[in-house]
């Protein structure tokens, strides 16, 4: 059985830009009191990723394909489509923009060609590699990316000895009041992200796993739950880099000063370092979500799904174009990633609730449908989710 990498992949497409700026928000304006909803969200994508991995190893196919097959009700069948068009197609085309921004912000504080320039030839990059249609050489690049991610901001925490008791403290005293939800929803948003669902399901079934299926669950499951841990501790780093600088400081954390926290720690390099941080962050994203879109939406329409065939072709570049053209034109990137971070923490709960309906009742999943343990797990993450957004609602309009 060829080693597969899913689980990585899946880590490096919720570390973007996004999750890099909310991260740093977090860190900046409520310390270590928000640990708690990162952790909730590790928790809660471990599990929904084990379900989706499930999915793909035991039927053989993607999220969308097993949704439709659900149900032989034409209008039934078309709403899954138009669910999974506008959400995972429109929103992934929205969010490509700032994953390229993000990436080419990091690019020109080495080589200041502007960010146009720099999103336009990330964007050529994503193509070539997307192009190929070879798995092992898109998830060769992103897990080497994934580990640059981690490799710089682990090197700021170690060399800025951070304080260790009063991150503890802070941690023990969880928040959640109206200055707080919004940045928890985004913590959210930003590490459950619904098209990774789709992505892991597709990814995983076509690794063919067909002598040893239940061999192949356990070892994604282990590689899931690691993968998805370092990239919750990727989150949590950059949280306490930006607590050190931000946290009760005078100064206060903006877009144009992000870099600055690892300023004292590592004086004039640190805006190199953060660049590279960003870059890396950027280009997984930048790649993993036009990939999640081909293969949401192939599944959804009925076409194939050979990363090699037109149509699939055609649906993630047109998501790169969408992308290239909202970043080359100067539009501001931090309303549509707040924007799409929001709409992921409301599309979540829908989503997971296919999710779960598919892996109770789909017949091609055998002795691999949910256990009683991973249906509790699924309903808690989905009512916290959902109370949570309701919690949002009422302060809102309260």
């Amino acid at each position: 059985m060829a080693k597969d990498k899913s689980g990585y992949i899946i880590a490096a497409a919720f570390i973007g830009p996004g999750t890099v700026t909310t991260a740093s928000l977090a860190g900046a304006n409520f310390g270590f009191h928000l640990v708690w909803a990162l952790l909730f969200s590790v928790f809660a994508t471990i599990v929904l990723q084990d379900m989706a991995a499930r999915l793909g190893v035991a039927s053989g196919q993607g999220l969308a394909t097993a949704m439709k097959s659900m149900t032989h009700q034409p209008w039934l069948k078309n709403l899954f489509i138009l669910l999974i068009v506008s959400a995972i197609g429109i929103g992934n085309a929205a969010y490509e923009s700032g994953n390229l921004t993000g990436a080419a912000i990091g690019l020109n504080a080495f080589v200041q060609l502007g960010i146009g320039p720099w999103a336009f030839l990330l964007g050529v990059l994503a193509v070539a590699l997307l192009w190929t249609g070879s798995y092992k050489w898109i998830e060769t690049v992103l897990v080497y990316l994934v580990f640059t991610m981690a490799g710089v901001f682990f090197v700021t925490l170690l060399v800025a000895k951070p304080d260790i008791p009063l991150m503890f403290a802070q941690l023990l005293t969880p928040r959640l009041d109206t200055d707080a939800i919004t940045t928890v929803l985004a913590l959210i948003g930003t590490t459950i992200v619904p098209y990774n669902l789709f992505l892991h399901a597709s990814l995983v079934a076509k690794s063919s796993y067909q002598h040893d299926k239940q061999q192949a669950v356990v070892a994604c499951r282990r590689q899931s739950a690691r993968a998805i841990s370092m990239g919750g501790l990727i989150t949590l780093v950059i949280m306490a880099t930006a607590m050190m600088a931000f946290f009760n400081q005078a100064a206060t954390l903006d877009a144009s000063n992000m870099g600055e926290q690892l300023k004292p720690v590592l004086g004039d390099k640190a805006q190199w370092f953060f660049a590279l941080g960003l870059f890396a962050a950027g280009l997984t994203s930048a790649i993993t979500a036009p990939l999640a879109a081909a293969y949401a939406l192939t599944g959804a329409l009925g076409l194939s799904d050979d990363m090699k065939s037109t149509g699939f072709k055609l649906v993630w570049l047109v998501i790169i174009l969408i992308g290239v053209s909202v970043a080359a034109w100067g539009f501001k990137p931090l309303p549509a990633i707040i924007f799409a971070q929001a709409t992921n923490a409301l599309l979540l709960p829908i989503i997971a609730i296919f999710l779960l309906v598919v892996m109770n009742k789909s017949a091609a999943l055998g002795n691999f449908k949910n256990n009683w343990k991973s249906n509790t797990a699924g309903v808690i993450v989905v009512g916290t989710v959902i109370g949570l957004g309701l919690y949002k609602l009422v302060n809102m309009f309260s």
